[in-house]
């Protein structure tokens, strides 16, 4: 098993190796998340801090691993890193070359661009050169969308005009403007039509009155294994202390239900599923419906908190759902319909 990773995580301790890499905050990266409309926004972000000795970001160590294979050789780089120091236009000609001649080059894209293109990049920019790809790309597939939002011209112009602009746009650009009346064209099934038939799911529909819903009465209540809260959107930093609020990752609880097993507002009590058990916290919410319990995702993590000291807090809900309690077509455990039981402690 090998493993690229951030800091010492759980996976990365099973790994035979281990390959470190930047924090977020200490390389060029992106969130590949562009669903906004009508206005869609990307981000390049930039670092903040020098990364930690020994570590490499991640385009380095595919490209190391690639050419440690022997897939890719100096001589595939030679000529289109030449082509790349007389310009972009250069660079553009040789590589649409390279990739409808050579089926490498094709297979190992990103690589490629990051090794030739990206040496030319201002600031340590390697990383983004995958971005130049994707920017022309994408006005050659929407040019209207790129031209409303000041990326015109011929595809080649738009296409490089919207590369530096990601560049240079350390804050984030918009980089597509739509109509309202061009979210029909985004259909592109034959007809027009958003098809809600799913044939795989239309079969399970008589399931539902013909099935009794399983009930266990040694796990009465149902698990929301992985709730997102505003304090559990980050595993990258592993020391507890940065949540100021709910770090302790509570179970919440409706109050009745609470009543009922005698347990109060910070109580601890004993989690069980047919996969294993753990310590809880309580938390009393009116939010929650009864019969239902809720976990946090994203605890559960250990830290070294030094002189030997290992913290951990919270609790990791994979290890209480069970693989063989998961959806017939995804494979993907019911995260949030785990039966279980709570007792106090």
């Amino acid at each position: 098993l090998v493993v690229i990773d951030v800091a010492m995580t759980e996976t990365a301790r099973l790994a035979d190796y281990v390959l470190p890499a930047p924090s977020q905050f200490e390389k060029y990266e992106a969130t590949f998340f562009n669903l906004e409309f009508p206005k869609n926004f990307f981000h390049l972000r930039h670092p903040l801090f020098a990364p930690l000795a020994d570590t490499l970001p991640e385009p380095e160590i595919h490209a190391r691993l690639v050419e440690a294979l022997g897939a890719l050789t100096p001589e595939d780089y030679a000529p289109l890193k030449a082509a790349a120091e007389k310009g972009r236009g250069a660079f553009a000609k040789a590589f649409m070359q390279a990739m409808t001649t050579n089926p490498t080059i094709a297979r190992y894209a990103p690589v490629v661009l990051y090794r030739t293109l990206g040496p030319t990049l201002p600031n340590g920019m390697a990383a983004a050169a995958v971005l130049w790809a994707a920017a022309h790309q994408f006005v050659k597939a929407h040019p209207a969308s790129a031209s409303r939002a000041g990326f015109a011209g011929d595809a080649f112009t738009a296409g490089e005009s919207l590369f530096d602009a990601i560049l240079n746009s350390p804050s984030g650009l918009v980089f597509s403007t739509d109509d309202y009346e061009d979210s029909w064209k985004r259909v592109r099934l034959p007809d027009g039509k958003i098809n809600l038939v799913i044939p795989e799911l239309l079969a399970e529909l008589p399931k539902l009155t013909a099935e009794p819903l399983r009930q266990d009465a040694d796990y009465p209540f149902i698990l929301s294994a992985g709730e997102r809260r505003s304090e559990t959107t980050n595993t990258i930093i592993r020391n507890p202390e940065w949540r100021k609020k709910a770090h302790k990752g509570s179970l919440r609880i409706n109050p009745l239900d609470a009543a009922s097993l005698s347990l109060a507002d910070d109580d601890l009590a004993r989690l069980s599923t047919r996969r294993g058990s753990a310590e809880v916290r309580i938390e009393l919410s009116e939010m929650m419906q009864r019969g239902h319990l809720s976990l946090p995702n994203g605890l559960g993590l250990d830290y070294d908190a030094g002189d030997g000291v290992t913290l951990r807090v919270g609790v990791s809900v994979n290890e209480l759902t069970a693989s063989e309690d998961r959806d017939f077509l995804a494979g993907t455990p019911w995260h949030k319909h785990v039966p279980a039981r709570l007792e106090r402690l």
